[in-house]
């Protein structure tokens, strides 16, 4: 009997940790084929940009600011492409567009092509993420998205963690033929994105969908620009983002100036955060259904954030070990704040988006993550390295703000707004 009962349990563990088969499914395939080698990209871009193209550290820090400034505006845009065009087309189109921007960088030498180069992964990546949440609103029912995104996040830091310790082999290495190795296997894994994108199936334009008029689309219905109560809600959420660059800069600078544990530990609690992310965020999602539910969410994870910046802040001018448990209770409750915002955030971003706009709507939210991870570093490092304490309870402090201030700003925003009237659904009393 204990056999069959863990039997019958398996299947549902795995149903938990992969979408069901369908569309869903592809779409988590696409995002696993490219996140394996955004993983290798990620924890190498920076040694080869110095050692084999030959930019200095400062000029490298510059361009990808540029690049990720041009990213952010161009991506409402071609949300909107997106839209107008159909998502499926438009999202493979992208990764091509990326896979090339990524090739480019195994030829440039020199400053200018550099940033022309990154400037051109950073539109295409930008791009290529508010189309894919085009394409997802096109094949997944609302009450579906939000527990897709969760899968879809589990695999992204699967495919982020796999690639990761390709990325390691080739800084073992450290010869320029393993750093143009890992940027190919980078370009390859956008290609191959892009022919998994293409096993799903069409997708109308959103405002075929919507049943929208393709005259109304165009004929002087202000933009996301202008619709006040969305930009609130992805000023906060931007705001809330901030925890970002926590792990890559902000936690290992803390550790290595203000706190006597091992600097082993940045690594041991990335590790914490990747695992935690992949085992639980389906889970973590599953009772996020509607605008009511997702703001409490939010709330939540205000709260949680805060108890975990506290926590941080103690492990200042203690024992090694001491700050070893502080450190890794903080990072629990961090990753856990991490989770329930996401949750709430996916949701909201859906929810208060006009049926007939959703891409150029994603393309408007998923500027908050380039400029969280642009002003991130520079935040982090003045309030937790040069205030110490006060500066973790500020970061805090503010994080817990902007979360009890997303209830308001959904209010307003569903209360209606100067955009087309979004396609609203019964908020589920949790």
């Amino acid at each position: 009997m204990r056999k069959r009962a863990a039997a019958a349990e398996a299947p549902a563990r795995t149903s938990r940790l992969v979408p069901p088969a369908g569309p869903q499914r592809v779409l988590a395939l696409a995002q696993l084929s490219n996140s394996v080698g955004d993983g290798a990209y990620y924890v190498t871009s920076a040694l080869y940009f110095t050692h084999v193209v030959g930019l200095a550290p400062a000029r490298v820090g510059l361009g990808l600011t540029i690049a990720w400034a041009v990213g952010s505006v161009v991506g409402v845009p071609l949300g909107r492409l997106a839209d107008r065009r159909g998502p499926r087309g438009t999202a493979v189109l992208l990764a091509l567009a990326t896979s090339f921007a990524v090739a480019s960088f195994l030829v440039v030498r020199g400053f200018v092509p550099f940033v022309l180069a990154a400037c051109a992964y950073a539109t295409a990546q930008s791009g290529l993420a508010a189309a894919r949440q085009a394409l997802l609103a096109g094949l997944v029912s609302r009450q579906e998205r939000t527990g897709l995104l969760a899968h879809l996040q589990s695999t992204l830091n699967a495919g982020l963690a796999v690639g990761a310790g390709l990325g390691g082999l080739a800084l073992h290495a450290g010869t320029q033929a393993a750093y143009l190795t890992v940027f190919a296997l980078d370009a390859a894994s956008f290609l191959l994105c892009a022919a998994v994108l293409l096993r799903l199936p069409a997708v109308e334009p959103a405002h075929t969908r919507a049943g929208v008029a393709r005259e109304h689309v165009k004929g002087g219905t202000p933009g996301v620009l202008h619709d006040r109560p969305y930009a609130v809600v992805t000023l906060l959420n931007t705001v809330l983002l901030l925890r970002m660059p926590l792990l890559s800069l902000g936690i290992p600078l803390w550790i290595a100036e203000r706190t006597e544990a091992p600097t082993w530990l940045v690594s041991a609690l990335f590790v914490l955060n990747t695992g935690a992310v992949m085992l639980f965020q389906v889970r973590m999602a599953r009772g996020v259904t509607g605008a009511a539910s997702a703001t409490r969410a939010v709330r939540r994870s205000g709260l949680v954030m805060l108890a975990s910046c506290a926590v941080f802040a103690l492990s200042a001018g203690v024992s090694p070990w001491v700050a070893v448990a502080l450190l890794t209770v903080g990072a629990v409750l961090q990753v856990v704040a991490e989770m329930q915002q996401s949750a709430g955030s996916w949701q909201l971003s859906f929810d208060l988006a006009p049926a007939d706009r959703v891409g150029e709507y994603q393309g408007f939210f998923g500027t908050g993550v380039t400029v969280a991870r642009t002003l991130g570093p520079l935040v982090l490092t003045a309030l937790l390295v040069g205030w110490g304490t006060p500066g973790w309870l500020l970061l805090g402090g503010l994080m817990l703000a902007a979360s009890y201030a997303m209830g308001p700003a959904v209010r307003w925003a569903t209360a209606g707004g100067p955009v087309a009237p979004r396609v609203r659904q019964p908020v589920p009393a949790n």
